[in-house]
C-alpha cells in the first residue's frame, strides 16, 4: 500500500522504516528538514508538502498536539483521495477525534485514532501495540499497515474509543510510577539497594509492567496525559482522589530522580533528600 508518515521524529521514523521493510511505498513529512533528510536517508520518500503526499492510500499521524492533527487533518481533507484513511497515531482528546471523523467522511475520508504503547523502544523494534477507534472496516483496511510496526492491533470500539484506552493505560502507568517511587524509597531509607529490591519485587505479586520497563520511561509526556485523563473525569462526572494526587506528583518526577533513586547514593522526592539511615539511626544496613 501507499503510506504517507506525518512526523518522522524518533517514533514516526521507527514505524515508517518498518513499515517500508513490510513491502509497502512509503513517503514522510515533517515540518523540520532535518527530520526529514533523516528520513529520506532511511529511504523513506520526503515530501516538500502536506500536499505531495496526496495519492497515499494510507495516513500515519505521529504528531505531539491536538492542534496539530486538527491542522494535518484540514489539510489532508482538502488534498487526500476519496477512500484513503488517516490514522492519528498520536495521543490526543477523544472528543477531537469526534470533531474530525464527520468533517471526514463528509469528504470520503476514513479515520482511525490509533494511538500506541510501549513508546520508543517498542517503535525501534515494531512491537508497539496499536488501541484503535473506528470502524470496523477503516481498520481492517489498514491492519496489514499497522501490524509492520505493532505486536498486535486491538480495535476497542468507535472512534474516539482508542484515546480513552490510551488514557486508561497512562493513568495507571502513572500510578505505578508514583507508587513503584514511594516503594523503593522505602527500601532504599532502610539501607537496601533500591535497584535489588527493584528486582525482587519483579518476582511478587505487586509487580507491574512500568516497573519492569522504569528504566526506559523518559518522564516526557506525564503532565500531557494526566491533563487528558483529568479531562475525561471531569466531562464524565467522575471522582478520581488517587488520580488527582499523581497528577500533582507525576509532575515533579524526572527520570534522573528514578536513576538516583536505583543507582545514586541518594534521592529526591517532594522536595526532600532521602539517604540510607544507619544502623543506629534504625537501618538494616
Amino acid at each position: 500500500m501507499k503510506v504517507a508518515v506525518v512526523g518522522t521524529g524518533e517514533m514516526g521514523l521507527a514505524m515508517a522504516g518498518h513499515m517500508l521493510d513490510g513491502g509497502h511505498e512509503v513517503s514522510g513529512f515533517d515540518v523540520s528538514a532535518e527530520r526529514l533528510a533523516a528520513a529520506a536517508e532511511k529511504g523513506i520518500k520526503a515530501a516538500g508538502s502536506l500536499g505531495n503526499l496526496s495519492d497515499a492510500e494510507v495516513f500515519i499521524l505521529v504528531v505531539a498536539t491536538d492542534q496539530q492533527v486538527i491542522d494535518v487533518c484540514e489539510t489532508l481533507s482538502e488534498t487526500a483521495a476519496r477512500g484513503s484513511v488517516i490514522a492519528v497515531a498520536a495521543t490526543i482528546s477523544p472528543e477531537t477525534m469526534l470533531q474530525l471523523g464527520p468533517k471526514l467522511k463528509d469528504r470520503g475520508i476514513g479515520l482511525v485514532d490509533a494511538p500506541v504503547v510501549y513508546g520508543a523502544s517498542g517503535a525501534r523494534s515494531g512491537t508497539l501495540l496499536s488501541l484503535c477507534g473506528g470502524s470496523e472496516e477503516d481498520v481492517e483496511r489498514i491492519r496489514p499497515v499497522m501490524m509492520c510496526y505493532s505486536r498486535d492491533v486491538v480495535r476497542v470500539g468507535p472512534l474516539g474509543s482508542g484515546q480513552i484506552a490510551k488514557s486508561c493505560n497512562n493513568l495507571l502507568h502513572w500510578v505505578h510510577c508514583v507508587a513503584n517511587y514511594e516503594t523503593l524509597l522505602i527500601a532504599k531509607r532502610y539501607g537496601i539497594d533500591a535497584q535489588r529490591m527493584r528486582e525482587i519485587l519483579l518476582q511478587c505479586p505487586g509487580t507491574n509492567g512500568t516497573l519492569a520497563r522504569w528504566d526506559s520511561t523518559r518522564f516526557t509526556w506525564q503532565e500531557k496525559d494526566m491533563d487528558v485523563t483529568l479531562e475525561l473525569a471531569q466531562k464524565a462526572g467522575l471522582m478520581l482522589p488517587l488520580a488527582g494526587q499523581v497528577d500533582q506528583i507525576i509532575k515533579s518526577l524526572k527520570a534522573d530522580d528514578v536513576k538516583g533513586l536505583l543507582y545514586g547514593e541518594e534521592a529526591n522526592y517532594l522536595g526532600r533528600t532521602v539517604r540510607a539511615m544507619s544502623p543506629a539511626e534504625g537501618g538494616v544496613a
